[in-house]
């Protein structure tokens, strides 16, 4: 769909006000390729993470009836010593009377529930459209720490990986209110920056990162706009579905992206792969939305192949419903 959806809105200094669409982090075309210019995270009215992470948390926790994160699967995965506390319902009999010994019968889900957050950290992803409460990348920020913070609560460990800012180091699997603390403290550095769209090997690199902790059993939420990825990132991003894991890529967009609210004539600039392009948005408004809805409709299906689940949501929507929705989503 082209590089269409990430810009902001300004106006432009020429005699008579014409306006235009002008991204505030773009690609720069050098000598030998594009430099990132980056910035830091707009948080809006996000910040701070720390106190919002935990509110959402707390309100997406608090509508559920049960953990989403933990309990017993279908899938028979062994044999462990019975100690103190365990749910005497899965004591194996049988070992008890041929072995004296207590056995207790576990699964796969509850031997390796591990929540891993991919988090899109590319050019894209600074975006902040007129009337937006926060960049996308602040958004889903907030969505990844909230998510975190149920996890481990819930006694699950949790990783973290990222596509695009290649300077924070992804997040080994670990539980506990430290490993809460690393997380947050890695998303307050984030700076949005590098092109998913002329570097397709940006998300290869993410999902080596990923396998190496995404076990069987284990829980992948991805959060990203999806946009300017290069073609076949769908499928590549469904196969994670396999392994008996659970798949849920969350779609992050600014309400700007989402509508197309744009009239008279408008220069739009990608934050991803530098290109530039003048036109009149009543009359692009249909193309543009129909192309976002083809992209959507590809992961979609793509993600429903393999058994993945998608969900969307803009940065205006509420962030404890989203939260919510997720959990409920990946029971």
């Amino acid at each position: 769909m082209g590089n269409w959806a990430a810009f902001r809105r300004t106006w432009s200094s020429r005699e008579g006000g014409a306006g235009s669409v002008t991204s505030g982090s773009v690609s720069s075309p050098v000598m030998g390729g594009a430099r990132a210019i980056r910035q830091a995270i707009d948080w809006g009215e996000l910040g701070p993470l720390r106190l919002r992470a935990r509110q959402v948390a707390e309100g997406a926790y608090a509508g559920l009836h049960r953990s989403a994160l933990r309990g017993a699967g279908v899938e028979f995965g062994g044999y462990r010593e019975y100690v103190a506390g365990d749910d005497l319902r899965r004591l194996d009999r049988r070992s008890l009377l041929r072995h004296q010994r207590l056995l207790v019968r576990q699964f796969e889900t509850e031997t390796d529930r591990a929540l891993c957050l991919v988090v899109d950290a590319s050019a894209s992803m600074s975006f902040r459209g007129p009337g937006a409460k926060a960049s996308k990348i602040a958004f889903a920020a907030v969505a990844a720490a909230a998510l975190a913070r149920i996890a481990i609560a819930n006694g699950d460990p949790v990783s973290v990986t990222f596509l695009g800012d290649e300077r924070v180091q992804s997040i080994a699997p670990s539980s506990g209110r430290e490993q809460f603390e690393r997380i947050v403290a890695a998303l307050e550095v984030l700076e949005p920056g590098g092109d998913a769209f002329d570097d397709p090997g940006m998300l290869d690199r993410a999902l080596v990162s990923l396998a190496r902790v995404a076990r069987r059993g284990a829980i992948v939420v991805v959060l990203s706009d999806l946009l300017d990825w290069a073609p076949g990132a769908p499928e590549k991003v469904a196969s994670l579905a396999s392994s008996g894991r659970v798949l849920a890529v969350v779609q992050t967009l600014d309400p700007a992206e989402a509508r197309f609210p744009f009239s008279g004539t408008v220069r739009l600039r990608a934050l991803e792969g530098g290109r530039v392009i003048e036109t009149d948005a009543d009359a692009t408004r249909t193309a543009y939305l129909a192309a976002l809805a083809e992209l959507t409709g590809a992961w979609r299906e793509s993600l429903a192949r393999r058994g993945g689940r998608f969900l969307s949501s803009t940065t205006n929507e509420s962030l404890i419903a989203l939260v919510r929705s997720i959990v409920q989503t990946i029971r």
